[in-house]
């Protein structure tokens, strides 16, 4: 995935990553009331998001069925390297320091980067 998509790009693909295929009301429906969006908007995110090749859409009689044409995972793991290379030089142990040195790691993620650490070693 080379285009990078927007925050409020993101809350339409996280929708239909949720649940698909969906219309575009059905994506309006589903889009958190906070943001006040009408169906125009959402109609305008899609058209963003089919330009760039991140959703797929199929005709069902007079409306438009939406699918992601990226999977979650690939988008995390494609925007987590982007994020680790830009700000970390490429290293994702700098990230961890940095987290930990503005303690924002809770026991309970301490806890979790120790087990993966200790199943990477095993």
């Amino acid at each position: 995935m080379s285009e990078r998509i927007s925050e409020a790009e993101h809350a339409v693909m996280e929708v239909l990553w949720e649940e698909a295929p969906l219309t575009a009301s059905e994506v309006h429906e589903r889009i958190d009331p906070a943001r006040g969006w009408s169906d125009r908007t959402v109609k305008t995110m899609l058209s963003r998001l089919l330009a760039k090749g991140v959703l797929a859409h199929e005709e069902d009689g007079r409306r438009y069925l939406y699918r992601p044409a990226v999977a979650r995972e690939d988008y995390v793991s494609t925007e987590s390297r982007r994020l680790v290379d830009r700000l970390f030089g490429g290293r994702g142990a700098a990230l961890v320091a940095h987290l930990a040195e503005r303690d924002e790691l809770s026991d309970d993620d301490i806890v979790e980067i120790e087990a993966l650490l200790k199943a990477l070693r095993s």
